[in-house]
């Protein structure tokens, strides 16, 4: 199957109140996992790459990994530029194929932020590829609560309501990346933080009442950072201590039914593929063919992945909608 667009798969999952999984490559082990499980969950995947992974992997090999895993596979497959950082990254990545890139332009000015989108838009669609944007900045800790009279301050660095609906106008984006307490990272909160949903839902609003339709939001820093996989890596030799903690399943469920419909996972991918190999480490410390510790390592995304996409997305079954 050729690669499929991100705008494709989101219509259809918009439709059926379920979220396509993101999940961030970097190396062979990683793309099978992911592949190996969505295929055998029947779930439509996005393969993520940033623009690190492009530096450490090299893209013409990543480019090559990513065609041999279309050619063993039918599940609809798309390919999209994380984080963009300049105009540069993302025509360049345009013209190599991808299907979706991300220009993020979330630190700047709101005006600027607009000009850089609208111009990866402009040369995105004449080459049959969608963009993904970004308003707001990701955080930990609640640095927006919002105002008196459930009003939102443009103060803050969460993504405002009636932001959104401007920037998606003055843009042309297909899709955004919302602020709304999620950040990246393996120590997202401290105590019992939660996203804002309520904050998701009035983005939503927003945008229906604009006259926007049901328009496709983006959950960023989406790990959930599983305690029963920091608690093996730090078992067999690992320092990650107790204060780890990712965004709750529970919340992303949520998010996903309000209208997320696309969840990028990377943190949690690279702590279970690190918890594999440590314990191959500490359990045979002899050891040193990469088979022996990349297999299991493998295997554990894999299983993760599986439970992403079946319990927590609600994709599987739904590749071929």
């Amino acid at each position: 199957m050729p690669l499929t667009h991100t705008r494709d798969l989101f219509a259809k999952a918009l439709k059926g109140k379920y979220a396509i999984g993101a999940f961030n490559v970097n190396n062979m082990e990683l793309l099978q996992a992911i592949v190996e499980a969505c295929e055998e969950e029947k779930a439509p995947v996005i393969l993520q790459i940033s623009k690190g992974a492009r530096q450490y992997a090299n893209p013409v090999y990543l480019k090559k990994l990513i065609e041999a895993a279309i050619s063993v596979t039918n599940i609809p497959i798309a390919v999209h530029l994380d984080h963009g950082d300049s105009f540069e990254l993302c025509k360049q990545c345009i013209d190599e194929g991808f299907t979706s890139v991300m220009i993020d332009g979330s630190h700047l000015p709101f005006e600027k932020n607009v000009e850089l989108t609208k111009r990866v838009v402009d040369y995105a669609h004449k080459h049959n590829c969608v963009v993904e944007g970004e308003l707001g900045q990701l955080v930990g800790a609640q640095h927006d609560d919002g105002e008196e009279g459930g009003g939102y301050s443009k103060g803050g660095v969460y993504t405002h309501p009636d932001e959104a609906v401007e920037f998606v106008r003055l843009t042309g984006v297909d899709s955004l990346a919302v602020a709304i307490g999620n950040s990246h990272g393996a120590y997202k909160f401290k105590g019992e933080q939660h996203l804002d949903i309520e904050r998701l839902k009035a983005i939503k609003k927003a945008l229906v009442d604009a006259g926007l339709g049901d328009y496709p939001l983006v959950l960023h820093g989406a790990s959930s950072v599983p305690r029963d996989v920091v608690a093996e890596i730090n078992k067999y030799g690992g320092n990650l201590g107790s204060d780890t903690a990712g965004v709750p399943e529970a919340d992303i469920e949520i998010a996903r039914r309000t209208g997320c419909t696309k969840v990028n996972i990377d943190t949690d991918l690279r702590l279970a593929m690190t918890a594999a190999i440590r314990r191959v480490f500490a359990e045979n410390p002899k050891e040193f063919d990469p088979r022996k510790y990349l297999g299991p390592a493998r295997q554990k995304v894999k299983e993760l992945v599986r439970h992403k996409v079946k319990n927590v997305l609600c994709c599987a079954g739904h590749a071929f909608d």
